[in-house]
């Protein structure tokens, strides 16, 4: 059964919140976060992308970009934007996109759930992205960055939060430039908080990494390199957990830079021995699984996956799988996407007009729209130990970083 801890957060004054949250670390790029920040000393970013206090030039995986962020975010403690809470609770944490709503609770999990895979998995990581947040949360003492954990609903678990809410004036409201809105809200009382961790501890088995693969992998070596020195609050890593039923997730779609010598006609007929290829009169969204849009030079085709060209396993049947084996790597020699330097990802919520964008720039030559995974596939290849091809979901809405943090140096 799945162990979860209420914490002492370390959390921005009420007046402050909207200033201080910031977007996740790792959906930014440094100039991106730059201009984000302008203007706005008490941005998260400051810490989270410390990098955007110090030159251009510096490297963002340099021990000066760690060391900046553990002094911005001693700086934020110092000039009470943030303070330490004084007892340990749960938050409850509700967003709202386009007129959906998913609330989760923040708490922390249990890094031996991580470890025993109470806490499941369904992607690698690369040790490029865990190093760097081994070395922001040693240096720093800090977790900033939420992990994203999805859960099969329970019913009594969200009757209590809806009573919670519908009682409780909430900490947080505050709508972002995005037209998203965000509402934290405190869980305080000793009994509401004994009764929840009652229900993890008893009636939900595991639970499920949604997002953040690499931020709990970091948490874990960390507390291994500590050894000795390890912390109880370096035993947990923070996360926000959401029932699978309010879980929306977008697709995750590829942009390529060059086509394996090939010529764009040659490239197009190829794709006739595995797919129907047709082309659209405007941009194609797939709406249905085996399904795909490519984009290249200004016109979008339709591909429909040809019956018997994929395999009917878990894995086999997703179609970020069958764009790998039937296209990136049959054509493209693109084999481990994880480390190729020939793709990238675009997440769906930049819309279809991104990968026009980025092709049209002339930096990529082709794109490719998928059809999104669904929350079940999710669950059934985590549940059998399988792993997901990289970059295979992305979830909205995103959880603003600074609402919460972890200190894990008590």
């Amino acid at each position: 059964m799945s162990i979860i801890k209420p914490f002492k957060a370390l959390r921005p004054q009420a007046q402050l919140a909207k200033h201080v949250a910031s977007r996740p670390y790792d959906v930014l790029t440094s100039a991106e976060a730059k201009i984000e920040a302008q203007g706005n000393p008490n941005s998260f970013l400051h810490i989270t992308k410390s990098e955007i206090d110090l030159p251009e030039s510096i490297d963002i995986h340099s021990d000066k970009v760690y060391d900046k962020a553990k002094e911005n975010l001693s700086a934020f403690i110092k000039r009470d934007i943030l303070f330490s809470e004084n007892k340990a609770c749960f938050y409850i944490y509700r967003l709202i996109m386009s007129g959906k709503s998913q609330t989760g609770l923040v708490a922390l999990s249990s890094i031996d759930d991580y470890e025993n895979n109470i806490i499941k998995k369904h992607e690698l990581t690369r040790p490029d992205k865990e190093q760097d947040r081994i070395n922001h949360i040693k240096t720093t003492g800090a977790q900033t960055g939420n992990v994203f954990l999805a859960y099969q609903n329970n019913d009594a678990l969200d009757a209590l939060i809806e009573k919670w809410i519908s009682k409780k004036n909430a900490v947080y409201d505050f709508t972002t430039e995005d037209n998203i809105a965000h509402t934290l809200w405190i869980v305080n009382d000793d009994k509401t908080v004994k009764e929840i961790e009652d229900i993890f501890s008893s009636e939900i088995s595991c639970t499920y990494i949604a997002d953040g693969h690499h931020r709990a992998a970091s948490a874990a070596k960390v507390r291994q390199a500590l050894g000795n020195k390890k912390t109880p609050a370096s035993d947990y890593f923070l996360t926000t957990l959401f029932p699978s039923n309010q879980l929306q997730i977008l697709d995750y779609n590829r942009v390529i830079k060059t086509l394996n010598g090939l010529k764009q006609e040659e490239f197009l007929k190829a794709l006739q021995n595995d797919f129907e290829v047709e082309s659209q009169a405007s941009a194609y969204k797939p709406e249905q699984p085996h399904t795909f849009g490519l984009y290249i030079n200004g016109k979008w085709y339709k591909l429909t996956s040809k019956p018997g060209t994929y395999a009917d396993d878990p894995i086999g049947v997703l179609d970020v799988t069958i764009l790998q084996n039937n296209i990136l790597s049959k054509y493209l020699d693109i084999h481990d996407q994880r480390t190729d330097k020939n793709i990238d990802f675009i997440g769906g919520i930049r819309g279809l007009s991104e990968l026009e964008k980025k092709v049209d720039s002339g930096e990529y030559i082709v794109a490719f729209s998928l059809y999104p995974v669904s929350i079940e596939q999710l669950f059934a290849i985590a549940d059998s130990g399988s792993i997901m091809p990289p970059k295979s979901t992305w979830f909205e809405p995103k959880l603003r970083d600074g609402l919460v943090t972890h200190l894990i140096y008590e």
